[in-house]
């Protein structure tokens, strides 16, 4: 991974969140705690201290020790974050692809993990399941199969091990054959998620689809004030979704969606994230951790 791009600016804001109880040391929230941990192994390797790496192992124990599931890991700590959610899972599993660059042992857990949640979220030939029941016996009342679910088992899976999970690889690759032709990306989350995704094999052909699609879609929702909309039929809102969840896009220079081309296609090894994305949440208590956190987290390289 690149190296963060301010590293003191990143260092007060985790000191604002600690002595706030926001983050770490705040309630457990799957996807928050994912981008979390890619950010301490990046600030191990700005600033080659072991006490991020180490801090970085304390953060899993908390996870498994407060969501960890008998399979799988639960949404969040709060009550109503019951249930599994298959991106936050895939998320999760990326976020420990980073760490175990460092520390092995968390390759093997999140080859362990993959296992565990694969086969009861996914339906061979037809999708993956978006959210579940907490004991995965089944689908969570009213859910059913994600638009994006499969590109991010298959990329987190093959950024996992690419042979212990050849089978489940298999199977998230032919959803992909099977759903990306006819696939339109509209909501401005998706599309974040999918140029994400799309930068780790950018050769393969659902890739090249995606990327242009996805930034001919961002072209259209840019409105001549300086921002994207919301979807491309509410002009009026100015909310945007990224890879760090909600976000605000502050204003921007250039009139089109060429700023999202340095993060869609960057160099094989690297996407470089946009400071033009600033953290936050609908949730009332979240609104001040994800702030935090992803406008932290936006200063590494997700990759």
């Amino acid at each position: 991974m690149s190296r963060l791009i301010d590293t003191e600016y990143v260092l007060d804001k985790l000191a604002w969140m600690r002595k706030e109880r926001i983050w770490p040391n705040g309630l457990r929230y799957l996807w928050t705690d994912a981008f979390g941990l890619v950010l301490l192994v990046s600030l191990y390797e700005a600033l080659l201290d072991e006490r991020y790496l180490d801090e970085a192992e304390g953060l899993v124990a908390e996870v498994n020790r407060v969501l960890g599931r008998p399979r799988g890991i639960r949404i969040g700590e709060e009550p109503d974050r019951d249930g599994q959610y298959f991106h936050y899972l895939a998320m999760w599993l990326y976020a420990l692809s980073v760490l175990g660059r460092y520390r092995p042992l968390y390759r093997e857990q999140g080859v362990t993990l993959a296992r565990q949640i694969h086969d009861p979220f996914v339906v061979p030939g037809r999708g993956v399941i978006w959210k579940m029941q907490e004991d995965l016996s089944g689908p969570y009342p009213g859910y059913g199969f994600g638009a994006l679910d499969a590109f991010d088992g298959y990329v987190s899976y093959r950024l996992r091990d690419e042979q212990d999970l050849a089978r489940e690889i298999g199977e998230m690759y032919a959803l992909i054959k099977r759903t990306a032709d006819d696939l339109v990306i509209t909501q401005d989350l998706g599309l974040g998620m999918m140029l994400w995704l799309a930068h780790f094999f950018p050769e393969e052909g659902w890739a090249k689809l995606h990327t242009r699609r996805s930034l001919a879609m961002l072209d259209h929702m840019w409105q001549r004030e300086g921002y994207f909309a919301r979807e491309p039929f509410w002009a009026c809102r100015r909310l945007m979704r990224c890879p760090s969840g909600w976000t605000r896009l502050m204003p921007i220079s250039r009139p089109t969606a060429q700023a999202m081309r340095t993060i869609a296609t960057p160099s094989p090894t690297s996407w470089r994230a946009a400071r033009i994305f600033r953290g936050c949440c609908c949730g009332r208590d979240e609104v001040s951790l994800h702030s935090g956190i992803y406008e932290c987290t936006l200063h590494v390289t997700c990759c």
